[in-house]
Order: structure tokens, then C-alpha cells, then sequence
């Protein structure tokens, strides 16, 4: 059993790397021009699709293996008692740490939610994950100053401390759809049964199975969606209609800045000729930020396992902490 899980995550590994070069192979055999825009939002659904698809499988299956191994009440009981700050902080550091995207983020969310880890905790760790991107913060570094970009990690930190804070106001786990709590592991470990490795093996696979199965129509349709809108950035609309001279020009940003669906990488370029044709720092930040921590796609994946409500009250509490950002940057600025 030992042996077929490594060699299982040796398999992992590979159709991980494997994946972008792959699609970039076949894009290079057919002769066609990766800028072209239809080729463009083909390889992105591709690649995207089988990136989140990767995501689902792996991480579900480690953490379904986390949660049927360990006494997870014991975790729950111990982070509770530190205090509603403390959990909200680690949520931070451990969203800072893992460099995913705002769709990539979404199989660590459902297993957090299931082992019982705090709700607000759990959202502020899928604000802070997608939103203080480490590439986004070393190209603003490079592209705008260290400065800005050390003011850009700590106002990502800031939203989602605040946030976080702010929705645990709130009884939010009506909000949350059954099929995140009703799990094999869950199961397993009812009436304090101490499973074996083969359980343990069975019910994380069975579970990602089961994950994956509920889910993989919003992860089609929400990447399908993202591939089609893939690098439609409209810069003279922006310097048009969130110019300096427009006090809503922050506003602007951040609704602009939700359909483009692009990474740190791929939106701060964009930015920095946005800033240096005379756009404010603020609304340059705003639009930053909603691009790559707001976005259709995961509107359209957290649906399935957020209730209207909760996905709502998630979206305008992160739209607005981005908006208050941008607003303060350029008063300071």
C-alpha cells in the first residue's frame, strides 16, 4: 500500500509538470500562434482544466488522508481555544504560502470546511490564498518599488484579516452546502473508530471521487468561462473611464478588473502601463487586487458548495475591503 501511494504521487508530480508543457507542445506541433486570441483561450481551458482537475484529486485525497489520520476535534478544539485572532492570522500566513489561484484555492477551502476548521477562518484563508499572490509581489517590487509592493502584501493581509473578522459576526454554516459535510471521512470516523491504511486510502479516494463528480460541471463551465474573456483587457477604457479625473475611478477597477480572470503575472504588467499613462496608485491597486482574487470562474465553482447568501456576503466583503484599498492608496499616494 506504501509503495502504490508513491508511486501514485510520483504520477501526481509528473501530470503536474507535465501539464502547461504538454499544451504548449501541441500548441508549437499545430503551427499555431499562441497569441492569437482563440488559440490563446483554447490552450488556457485546457490547461486550466486539467490544472484544477489535478488540484481536486491531489489535494482532496491529502487531506481526506489528513483528516481520517488525525484526531482532527483535538486541532479544532486547540485552534478554537487560541482565540478567533490567532486562527485568523495562521489562515493568513498559510494563504500566503501556498501560491494558488482564486479557482486553485477552492479544493483547500472544501477540505477545511469539512474537518470542522472554523468558517471565517476558512474564508479568510481563501482570501488571503489567491489575493497576496508571492509573483504578483515580486513583479510589483520590481515593476513599481519594494515599498508598493510591501504596501500590497500587507493591505491583501489586512482584507482578509478584516473580512474574516467580520464574517465571523455571522452564523454562516447554514450557508454552506450539505455535500461539504456529508463525507466518506466523516463517516469513517464516527462512534471513535480508528481506521486502517486501507480504510484510510478507500475513503479519501472515495471522497475525492465524490468531489469531483459534484463539482466538475462548475469547474468546466467556470474555466470555459474564464478561457473565452482570457486577456481582454480594454486599456483605453480604463485610462477613459478610471482616469484621474474620475472619483470613481476606483469603483471602475475593481468591477473591471472581475471578469479578466488573470494571475499576479499576468495582470501587473497590465498595470504598470496603466500607471505610467497616469493612472492613480490606488485605483492601479484596486484593479490589481480584483483581478486576481475576485472573478467569475470562482463565482461559479464556489456556487456549488456555497448557498446564495453566504457566496454573496463572501464576494461584497472582499469587494469592498479592495475598494477601501484603492480609495486610501490614492489619498496617500
Amino acid at each position: 500500500m506504501v509503495a502504490s501511494l508513491a508511486a501514485a504521487a510520483v504520477a501526481w508530480i509528473a501530470l503536474w509538470v507535465a501539464n502547461e508543457w504538454f499544451w504548449d507542445a501541441t500548441v508549437d506541433w499545430l503551427g499555431l500562434d499562441l497569441a492569437d486570441r482563440a488559440v490563446g483561450a483554447v490552450h488556457f481551458f485546457l490547461y486550466d482544466t486539467v490544472k484544477i482537475f489535478l488540484l481536486l484529486l491531489g489535494l482532496m485525497f491529502l487531506v481526506g488522508m489528513l483528516r481520517a489520520s488525525l484526531d482532527l476535534n483535538r486541532a479544532r478544539d486547540w485552534l478554537e481555544g487560541r482565540g478567533l485572532l490567532i486562527g485568523l492570522t495562521l489562515a493568513i500566513v498559510l494563504g500566503v504560502v501556498t501560491p494558488f489561484c482564486s479557482c486553485s484555492s477552492i479544493p483547500l477551502f472544501i477540505g477545511f470546511v469539512a474537518a470542522g476548521i472554523p468558517l471565517s477562518v476558512t474564508l479568510t484563508f481563501l482570501i488571503a490564498s489567491p489575493l497576496i499572490s508571492e509573483i504578483a509581489a515580486i513583479m510589483i517590487g520590481e515593476m513599481f518599488g519594494w515599498h508598493i509592493a510591501a504596501a500590497y502584501v500587507g493591505a491583501g493581509a489586512a482584507i482578509a484579516f478584516i473580512a474574516g473578522w467580520a464574517l465571523s459576526r455571522f452564523r454562516l454554516e447554514k450557508w454552506v452546502d450539505d455535500v461539504v459535510f456529508t463525507t466518506r471521512v466523516a463517516a469513517l470516523r464516527a462512534d471513535g473508530h480508528v481506521p486502517t491504511l486501507r480504510e484510510r486510502v478507500d475513503a479519501a479516494l472515495g471522497e475525492s471521487r465524490d468531489i469531483v463528480r459534484g463539482v466538475w460541471i462548475w469547474v468546466v463551465v467556470g474555466v470555459g468561462i474564464g478561457a473565452a474573456i482570457h486577456g481582454w483587457v480594454p486599456a483605453d477604457f480604463f485610462l477613459r473611464w478610471a482616469g484621474p479625473d474620475n472619483p470613481l475611478a476606483v469603483v471602475v477597477a475593481t468591477l473591471a478588473g472581475v471578469p479578466l480572470y488573470v494571475n499576479g503575472a499576468g495582470v501587473v504588467p497590465i498595470a504598470e502601463a496603466l500607471w505610467t499613462k497616469g493612472m492613480s496608485l490606488g485605483t492601479v491597486m484596486a484593479f490589481i487586487m480584483s483581478s486576481i482574487a475576485l472573478s467569475i470562474p470562482q463565482a461559479i465553482m464556489l456556487r456549488r458548495v456555497m448557498k446564495p447568501p453566504l457566496l454573496a456576503l463572501f464576494f461584497a466583503a472582499v469587494a469592498v475591503g479592495i475598494l477601501a484599498i484603492g480609495l486610501l492608496f490614492n489619498l496617500i499616494a
